[in-house]
């Protein structure tokens, strides 16, 4: 009886150590940090190019723009392959903490290099659902910081997507009782722009480029 009782709480153990291994390692993944094209984590507060991990037909880097006709809120649109876009910068949820992680809710905030052409803000947020196609896009005019129901739109996350980059994503956490969309960002035509746009699908992956850095770290990841 004795040798039985020790055996059940040696499994016991073991099960436990094997289920907390498991667990941690998961709250470890998703608090990862995201990296940039020069294999440093990326800080809040510091200008990233946000560009296409899919060179040619994949195009550029991620601006501003304002599609035809339309009056601002200006939107978050996508270059041409060999333009880094508008620099961005990234916030934290936690402010306390000045590194971007993977899964944590974050507001991306277009910083312009000359005088914008509308008043509101360049923050991102999810909002202009368009009936006829059936879309929610990514615009411009959200709200920075006070996370809660209130800037529920305004906070987005950032996941691994794929071997060479990374996806954004809409499914924010800052308000745990408020209903709220779950979707990946992929890219969508409207007119003569590419713009960003709620998906059922997988979501466009980015690589971040740090404002000062050079083309050697573009080059870097392609070769690993």
């Amino acid at each position: 009886m004795k040798t039985t009782t020790a055996s059940v709480f040696l499994l016991f153990i073991i099960f436990s150590v094997t289920l907390s291994s498991i667990l941690f390692g998961v709250a470890n993944a998703t608090n990862d940090p995201v990296l940039d094209i020069d294999g440093n984590e990326v800080q809040t507060g510091t200008p990233y190019y946000v560009v296409s991990s899919i060179w040619g037909a994949g195009g550029g880097g991620l601006a501003l723009g304002r599609p035809s006709g339309n009056k601002c809120p200006e939107v978050v649109t996508q270059r041409r392959s060999g333009d880094n876009g508008i620099p961005v910068i990234f916030s934290n949820s936690d402010s306390n903490d000045g590194v971007v992680r993977q899964s944590s809710d974050i507001n991306i905030e277009f910083i312009p290099l000359r005088p914008k052409l509308c008043r509101t803000t360049t923050v991102w947020k999810v909002d202009d659902y368009d009936h006829s196609a059936g879309k929610w896009w990514v615009i411009t005019d959200g709200v920075k910081g006070n996370p809660g129901a209130n800037t529920l739109t305004s906070w987005f996350r950032i996941e691994k997507g794929g071997v060479l980059g990374y996806k954004f994503k809409y499914c924010p956490a800052v308000c745990g009782t408020c209903p709220a969309l779950c979707n990946e960002i992929g890219r969508d035509s409207d007119g003569d722009m590419v713009r960003l746009a709620l998906s059922t699908d997988n979501g466009w992956p980015f690589i971040f480029k740090k404002k000062e850095s050079s083309l050697r770290g573009i080059q870097q990841v392609i070769r690993t």
